[in-house]
């Protein structure tokens, strides 16, 4: 049976999503813990248990919502129902949940599982996505710096004029080849389209409401307050694209690059050093959807094939 995984992560800890031989993953640290729990051997060609996800992040990229799927034997899912009496997919999310929080590990509980269910048919964690929403929180110099969230957000020392870098990321919207800002997987395409993105700098609200009438000594930011934030969605996504924008806009919020240029990169996509990534910290995957059950497996198909302009 096929399994729908949905889950979150701090990335600060992992060498991005994909599973590698000797470096720590999200991947690779679930698929260790369902080996476990489903007592299956490491390289059983009978019972791979690898998952597939939605869309893989790179190193020290975040995750607030994730979705992957998990293709397992029924019988093999029985075995981790022991003396629980619930259902096994039940049982499956209470044991990984626990194990990946265990107070004893070496590391920090830094994966969440949200909810483990049967999957419809049709649903690929990957394919069957119409969509990805990412992102990317930075304090530029207008902003007060919160140092406990320098896990999730970028500290700069510039000021930043969202409405240039608005400019910039409306140029972004609509079915382009972003080969200026990413890198292609082989015998892939740098084509997306982008269904908006846009970039507002978040108000500064009170912890108290002003409704409770306590005076202006109550009105302490939250901890969001005065950040500049990217918001990006797209059909998909290629490597490093929305670091690689997210470098290109704040070049021109910040002055050292003109519209003209980003204009430039956009209309002729050619890879060259000024419009690498910026630092992975700031960047959250947060929400992944998809369509009714009944348009699962079309979408599949249709994502399936090479995409042109």
């Amino acid at each position: 049976m096929r399994l729908r995984i949905d889950l979150a992560y701090d990335g600060g800890g992992f060498y991005g999503w994909a599973k590698q031989p000797t470096l720590r993953s999200v991947q690779g640290e679930i698929e260790s813990a369902l080996h476990r729990i489903l007592r299956v051997p490491d390289n059983d060609p009978d019972e791979p248990l690898r998952l597939t996800v939605a869309g893989r992040t790179d190193t020290g990229v975040h995750a607030s919502h994730q979705v992957c799927h998990l293709d397992v034997g029924e019988e093999t899912l029985a075995r981790c129902v022991g003396h629980m009496d619930v259902p096994a997919v039940i049982a499956l999310t209470r044991r990984l949940q626990r194990l990946l929080a265990l107070p004893d590990r070496l590391l920090p509980a830094d994966i969440a599982i949200r909810g483990i269910a049967p999957a419809p048919d049709g649903f690929d964690a990957r394919f069957s996505a119409l969509e990805r929403t990412y992102v990317y929180r930075i304090a530029d110099r207008a902003s007060e710096v919160d140092p406990r969230t320098r896990g999730f957000v970028l500290h700069i020392d510039d000021d930043l004029d969202l409405a240039a870098m608005n400019e910039a990321a409306a140029m972004t919207i609509g079915l382009h080849d972003f080969g200026s800002f990413a890198t292609p997987n082989p015998g892939g395409t740098t084509i997306r389209e982008v269904k908006t993105a846009y970039w507002r700098r978040i108000p500064a609200s009170p912890l108290i409401g002003d409704g409770m009438a306590m005076g202006e000594r109550y009105r302490t930011p939250a901890a969001e307050s005065g950040l500049a934030c990217f918001t990006i969605v797209a059909d998909a996504f290629a490597r490093n694209m929305v670091r690689s924008l997210v470098n290109g806009c704040v070049q021109v919020g910040a002055g050292k690059r003109q519209l003209d240029w980003f204009a430039g990169k956009m209309a002729v996509p050619l890879r060259e050093g000024s419009t690498g990534p910026i630092a992975p910290q700031g960047l959250t995957l947060e929400h992944v959807a998809y369509p009714s059950d009944d348009r699962l497996a079309a979408r599949a198909n249709a994502i399936r094939a090479k995409r042109t302009l």
